[in-house]
């Protein structure tokens, strides 16, 4: 295949939640056609997921520039800037609208199961940079597929590989065969068959940040509710200042009303804290479970356990491209070290680009929460440079590439789930960031300008 050939076909977008669709956005402003490959029914497949929770961040830090600008033909309108979106409000008000204007550029029911260089192998030099892409693709119908891309941008997420209960990484000892009392998403406990799950019940929750104060802090109401309902909350760490995040004084005020709340389960004893417990295996007690820890401890015996240990890539359809990702983090190797959860807050994360994203496989792309590997500090505002500065790149404005801007609102750039049943609770807050002060960002020149961090 000729360069010409190759330049004629699309570029391929792997995912069609917030991240892949503002991509093929920002492609399409370009003048370059884009293929969005979604695995789901329907554009958010992931985000529909949890449709119940309230994101952190409003209206106004989660849609994207280009994305509006197609969507504004069509009379769409952003909603208000200040409120906090559901995923539920996420998927129908915007991500499925841009996907309707996306039309045929959007493909449903198509898993990605393979990418590589059109006839090389990973092992394969002779000239591998000139070859395009191919795709390899399972539809809903069984039907196999190969589609030739001039690039790839893999926006699919890591929702579909949650990390498991053993502290090791591993799955615990007796964890899969307890798959029916085990559970690794925030409940849904609006839904009468959820509801009576827990309700009434004893349930761990095993995790540390805002997913696991969510459940607690839900599990919470519900034990208002229901006798006997009581949560176990699983530590891998010990109390500390921090345990619950900064509460009132948090400077994203979602974030720090959820860790309240998930300290008021605690202190109302609706919820009791173990720390220090790292999970080894999980035995059986009848119709009950009973986690182990590596210490020897044993629990008492639970009803149902909520795992919420973070999310992790999965990698296995990308093991024919050459990718260069960092050993811990598997975030591309440049970007692991602005993200690093063990030296960053999402506070402090700084803006990154086409530089930070690229691989030893030229033309090939991990953007959103992916490109983030295990890390949990990701935010959509950051997902949209991305995708931004990636799709400059691939129309050959290295000017536009390298010129890449993230201007942060007062608020700063925290984001992610949260727990706000009042939307007016949420409106009334001060902001969906942890930054104390605004800050233009440049990809390049080092440090943010303005303070504050989480």
């Amino acid at each position: 295949m000729n360069a010409s050939t190759t330049d004629q076909s699309p570029v391929v977008v792997i995912g069609a939640g917030p991240i892949g669709l503002a991509a093929a956005a920002h492609l399409v402003e370009r003048g370059i056609e884009p293929l969005v490959l979604e695995a789901g029914p329907s554009a958010g497949t992931a985000v529909r997921d949890w449709a119940h929770v309230r994101l952190f961040s409003p209206w106004a830090e989660v849609t994207d520039p280009a994305a509006e600008k197609l969507l504004a033909p069509t009379g769409w309108v952003r909603p208000d800037g200040t409120v906090y979106p559901t995923g539920g409000d996420w998927a129908e008000q915007y991500l499925q609208p841009l996907a309707a204007v996306l039309g045929d550029k959007v493909r449903y029911g198509v898993t990605v199961t393979g990418v590589a260089r059109t006839g090389r192998d990973r092992i394969v030099d002779a000239d591998r940079d000139e070859q395009p892409f191919t795709i390899h693709t399972l539809g809903t119908d069984g039907c196999e597929e190969r589609i030739t891309a001039r690039a790839v941008i893999d926006a699919s997420g890591t929702w579909s590989a949650p990390g498991p209960m053993g502290a090791d990484g591993l799955p615990a000892l007796g964890e899969k065969k307890a798959a029916d009392r085990v559970s690794y998403r925030v409940p849904d406990l609006k839904d009468p068959a959820v509801r009576a799950r827990y309700a009434g019940r004893r349930t761990a929750v095993i995790g540390s940040g805002a997913s696991a104060f969510t459940a607690l802090a839900h599990l919470a109401d519900l034990a208002e509710e229901e006798q006997g309902t009581h949560a176990t909350w699983i530590l891998r760490r010990g109390m500390g200042a921090h345990t619950y995040g900064g509460g009132e004084a948090d400077e994203l005020p979602a974030r720090g009303a959820l860790g309240l709340r998930a300290k008021a389960a605690v202190e109302d004893g609706h919820a009791s804290a173990v720390t220090g417990f790292r999970t080894a295996a999980v035995d059986r007690d009848g119709d009950r479970l009973v986690p182990l820890a590596e210490d020897g401890r044993r629990l008492d015996p639970v009803d149902e356990v909520i795992v919420l240990t973070g999310f992790r890539p999965d990698l296995s359809f990308l093991s024919e491209v050459r990718l260069g990702l960092d050993e811990r983090l598997q975030a591309p190797t440049a970007l692991a070290p602005l993200i690093d959860p063990n030296v960053h807050s999402c506070g402090t994360v700084y803006p990154h680009g086409v530089n930070e994203l690229s691989h030893p496989e030229q033309g090939i792309y991990l953007v959103g929460m992916k490109s983030y590997g295990r890390a949990p500090t990701f935010l959509a505002m950051t997902g949209y440079e991305q995708v931004r500065s990636i799709s400059a790149a691939i129309a050959g404005d290295h000017e536009a590439a390298e010129r890449v801007e993230l201007t942060l609102p007062e608020t700063g750039v925290c984001g992610g789930a949260g727990l706000y049943d009042e939307p007016d609770a949420a409106q009334n807050s001060q902001g969906g960031g942890c930054c104390g002060a605004p800050a233009t960002l440049r990809i390049g020149t080092g440090t943010p300008t303005g303070t504050g961090s989480c």
